[in-house]
């Protein structure tokens, strides 16, 4: 594959921040086939102390990994700031998670010897991440993977490979082989073109569904691979009867609108009881009306930055024009202060009288609310998309709750909390488009190592059953 150019922008300046070449991807497989023998052969204590070191390197470039990231994506400066911490607290949660999940176990059997099981590494794996978390994200899977002894290969997006770039240097410096793990940049074709590639043992991803579903296809004849996707959701929340409608309120305005609405785990839509419709989404909007939509280093600080680029801003404005034309009713409208930049003011539509609706994840701050009457055409509601990543209910009673977690159809469903709210020592991943039932988080360390189980003993002792003759 011919070497091309890769540019990163800044979303709010249009600047350009960082620009190289793509990898050579025969080459940079072959190193990691030739090394990852010799890392999984390390103890496992000398790998963990090794991605501890990662840890305290994150804590030493923490200013400028946060700066990167904040310039990179347009996130303001304190969302990056917690990006980077949460960076380095993954870490810990990743070693303990890989001591649980993939413990080393052994029975006897008396007679029988003992029954043991323990883990293997893949091999040589490729982690392809997003630039909506661009560190938080593929650490965790890079993490996970060279813990439990995987060679790796990180190609982040190709709109944050200054963030990807810096990370990798990060784990460099910690002292883990440069062929341990290896930065790749590129676009869609060479991601493609890594996934694709004979020396590779798994692909672990976490983006569309689009490119999900490409992977999907593209290793569909290759059962031998690895294969974890983290995909995105049309997540829902269900707003039901509560005496704190300023909280429910300030829930609903987190979840839809932190990280301007591209966070995979932001509220897409809000189902909303009827009876408690005027006076909750009067606050909705009063607080939306509140949020500072600014530059990342801009003081007092923003709540929320620009979306990625100009082409996710001209997308989002034809998606709520086009809600508009079918007959969604603006409750607050999509504003774009400069056609230059891709700064959007949070936007909220009902599209209760909309028929037919299209089920997609539109990254970006537009909120669309529906009316029910009933708790459950409520559920029913929530459930109404090919997706299935998380899922929260505002209010309502404990046996309510019961009803929705038990109904509603999400790897995730919180109550009362915000729907990216989410728990690092707990599994990440959903269902349908939204994953392939190998979620992340607390849950990565089982599809970074596969278990072996052996029946052992130290010296050979055999029992015949019936069928053999006499002996002569």
């Amino acid at each position: 594959m011919n070497q091309t150019e890769i540019i990163s922008h800044e979303p709010a300046t249009g600047a350009e921040l960082w620009r190289g070449k793509t990898g050579d991807i025969d080459r940079i497989v072959a190193r990691a086939r030739h090394i990852w023998p010799d890392w999984a052969a390390q103890p496992l204590s000398t790998r963990m102390e090794l991605v501890r070191r990662f840890a305290n390197e994150v804590r030493k470039e923490q200013e400028r990994l946060a700066t990167t990231i904040a310039r990179e994506t347009g996130k303001p400066l304190w969302e990056a700031v917690a990006e980077v911490e949460a960076v380095v607290a993954r870490v810990e949660t990743a070693i303990r998670a890989y001591a649980e999940r993939s413990a080393q176990r052994k029975l006897d059997g008396a007679l029988q010897g003992v029954s043991a099981v323990r883990h293997k590494p893949h091999g040589v794996l490729a982690v392809l991440g997003p630039w909506n978390l661009p560190a938080l994200a593929p650490i965790g899977h890079i993490v996970p993977a060279l813990i439990a002894g995987n060679a790796v290969i990180v190609k982040p997006s190709e709109k944050a490979p200054a963030t990807g770039e810096l990370l990798v240097r990060c784990f460099h410096q910690a002292g883990i082989p440069a062929t341990v793990v290896q930065f790749l940049a590129g676009g869609p074709a060479q991601g493609q073109a890594l996934a694709a590639h004979d020396g590779l043992d798994g692909v672990l991803l976490t983006g569309s569904a689009q490119t999900g579903i490409a992977l999907n296809r593209l290793l569909a004849a290759r059962p031998d691979r690895i294969l974890a996707l983290e995909m995105g959701g049309n997540n829902a929340m269900v707003a039901w009867d509560t005496p704190k409608l300023a909280d429910a309120a300030a829930l609903i305005v987190q979840s839809a609108f932190a990280s301007a609405g591209q966070h995979c785990a932001a509220a897409r839509r809000l189902i909303v009881k009827a009876s408690l419709y005027d006076d909750l989404i009067a606050q909705v909007k009063a607080m939306a009306d509140r949020l500072i939509v600014g530059a990342p280093f801009d003081d007092p600080a923003p709540f929320m930055g620009p979306v990625i680029d100009n082409a996710a801003a001209d997308r989002l404005s034809e998606r709520f024009v086009g809600l508009l034309s079918t007959g969604g009713r603006p409750i607050k409208h999509l504003l774009r202060p400069d056609d230059t930049l891709p700064f959007l003011s949070p936007a909220i539509i009902d599209i209760t009288g909309v028929v037919e609706r299209d089920d997609e994840e539109m990254l970006g701050p537009i909120l669309q609310v529906i009316r029910v009457d009933d708790f459950d055409e409520a559920i029913a509601e929530a459930n109404s998309t090919r997706y299935g990543l998380v899922a929260s209910l505002i209010g309502g009673t404990p046996q309510e709750y019961n009803r929705f977690w038990a109904n509603v159809r999400t790897g995730v469903v919180n109550w009362n909390r915000p729907t990216v709210a989410l728990a690092a020592s707990a599994p990440f991943g959903g269902i349908g488009l939204s994953g392939n039932h190998r979620p992340s988080g607390y849950y990565a360390a089982d599809y970074c190592a596969y278990p072996v189980t052996s029946a052992e003993m130290e010296q050979p002792r055999a029992a015949f059953g019936p069928g053999l003759r006499d002996a002569d």
